[in-house]
């Protein structure tokens, strides 16, 4: 995926003024941006190495153990200063590279958890498991660090060549599935003296935004009932039941749920039932993920489930404690800095998919019953105001980020249209020329948007200025996070010891193999429906 330097340069001047950005996205320098990109390309190879060997361990939130040595390992070999088990996450960890004294601080990050029971062999365009029953990339966080890492080294060579001071901050997602481990970072003062932060994310465009969109921000809490044990049929009126206190707290969050408002989200497992039918349940718990879209509506809605959980208890004569395990405040992203990046993804552009590519999109797209059949997006998307009403949907505890730093989301195309998002159909492409070739586009916008933060101090202060005088104008950041709380790192620990042993078999060797499709003797593309259709 190549392309002419010179055609580069004109690009970005073309497509700022097309734009008609402001002036704090007008001035590009284009000869450090052409630069860096050079670094980028340079470092294909290693991108799609580090996305198919993060896909193949295929570890869940907290567990991400084979993952996080790996990445330290290498940007440690790469100069940066590691510090590993960060703000109580055993698999966090915070690399730093610096050059010169002063200058900007920039943080980079993007998430590295899978899917429970998303196992899925990338590059076949049906179900086809390589572990049954084990996680995978269903959200295809394997290969945002690739590109942060990529970008982050170009821009490193760029800054040495030129005398350029700043720090290069990378850190990973830990958890975010369970919204487990970016609040952590926060309160551990990770992002203290960071001037700007880019966080990575995958998609099937190639998009930025600013202010605050459609989704919502949450807490993960978990009740724990508690009774008194007795045989269930010898002796019942001896016993208290946890479980129904789970049960009764459960109905009484279904009766309120018709009082709350339309933007809510909220659901729940019984993540502990009893031990079995002819023992009464000396303990139950039940887990709700509680969702809304201000800071006082996710507090009020916690305030309800304790409420709910506290009748629940005397209704069952148990007693019944909270503990915490994830959460995310809403998400609010910075204008001056989407504007700049949004001048370099139209320099940029989205990948030249070729017809492989599509053809595989497209046999994808019809084998799951996606939402579009057109194959891989071709045009970018504009950069448009925020919605005037967010709609409801999911969470992500970037939020917290966002609003202790200046911060963007940068999405980036490595995966198909269309999809549901956490399933195994979001892993087919993961680990193929589709994510590979989307990688590399992010971390040229990437590299080029870093030597903005760096080299146009009116940018930075714009920023500064659009965080404190318009995010924070209405509303405040509110750590849900007590000072006693821990993160819930024994999630996941039993799931992972099952499959570890059965995904270790199947680690990319990049030694022996060009790719991890390679390894693995997947033809690209595989076509069909089905074995018996393969082409």
């Amino acid at each position: 995926m190549r392309i002419d330097r010179h055609r580069l340069i004109g690009v970005v001047a073309a497509g700022i003024m097309a734009l008609a950005l402001p002036a704090a996205a007008r001035t590009a320098p284009g000869g450090a941006k052409a630069e860096v990109v050079r670094g980028v390309e340079a470092r294909a190879k290693l991108a799609q190495v580090i996305s198919d060997q993060l896909f193949s361990y295929a570890e869940l939130g907290f567990q991400e153990t084979e993952t996080a040595r790996y990445l330290t390992t290498l940007l440690e070999k790469e100069g940066f200063t590691v510090e590993r088990g960060v703000a109580g996450l055993p698999t966090g960890w915070v690399a730093r590279w610096t050059n010169g004294s002063g200058g900007p601080v920039i943080a980079l990050g993007s998430d590295i958890d899978g899917i429970p029971k998303a196992s899925q062999t990338p590059g076949i365009p049906w179900r086809q498991p390589m572990v049954e029953g084990g996680p995978g990339h269903g959200e295809g966080h394997n290969s945002g660090q690739a590109l942060n890492i990529v970008a982050a080294l170009a821009v490193r060579d760029w800054m040495v060549r030129t005398n350029t001071p700043g720090t290069l901050v990378l850190w990973p997602g830990v958890a975010e599935e369970l919204l487990g481990g970016k609040a952590y970072l926060v309160r551990e003062g990770v992002f203290k003296g960071v001037d700007a932060a880019i966080f990575t994310h995958v998609a099937s465009q190639l998009a930025t935004g600013w202010g605050q969109p459609s989704g919502t921000g949450m807490v993960s809490v978990e009740y724990t009932f508690k009774g008194e044990s007795a045989h269930a049929a010898g002796a019942p009126w001896r016993g208290r039941s946890a479980l129904d206190g789970v049960i009764a707290m459960a109905n009484g969050w279904e009766m309120r749920r018709e009082h709350l408002r339309p933007e809510q989200r909220s659901h729940y497992v019984i993540s502990d039932g009893g031990d079995q039918p002819n023992v009464v349940p000396s303990q139950a718990k039940i887990w709700f993920y509680l969702r809304e879209q201000s800071f006082d509506a996710i507090a009020t809605m916690l305030k309800t489930a304790d409420d709910i959980a506290d009748g629940a208890a005397k209704i069952s004569s148990t007693t019944v404690s909270r503990r915490l395990l994830g959460t995310a405040a809403i998400q609010h992203f910075n204008r001056p800095m989407a504007e700049a990046a949004q001048a370099n993804i139209v320099a940029v552009g989205m990948p030249k998919w070729d017809a492989d590519d599509q053809a595989f999109a497209k046999a994808v797209q019809a084998n799951v019953g996606a939402t579009v059949h057109d194959g891989l997006e071709t045009e970018l998307a504009k950069l448009g105001p925020p919605p005037a009403k967010p709609a409801s949907g999911g969470s992500d505890d970037v939020g917290d980020v966002s609003w202790t730093v200046p911060t963007i989301t940068l999405r980036y195309p490595s995966n198909i249209p269309g999809l549901p998002g956490h399933n195994w159909t979001n892993a087919i492409a993961m680990a193929t020329p589709i994510a590979h070739k989307g990688v590399e586009a992010g971390a040229r916008v990437m590299a080029m948007t870093i030597v903005d933060l760096l080299t146009r101090p009116k940018l930075l202060a714009d920023a500064r200025a659009y965080f404190r005088d318009v995010q924070n104008k209405d509303q405040h950041y509110i750590p849900v996070l007590a000072s006693d709380d821990a993160p819930a790192t024994w999630l996941n620990a039993e799931t992972m010891a099952r499959y570890q042993p059965d995904l270790a078999k199947r680690y990319y060797d990049p030694q022996r193999y060009g790719s991890y499709l390679e390894q693995l003797r997947v033809k690209w593309p595989t076509l069909g429906t089905g074995p018996a259709e393969a082409k």
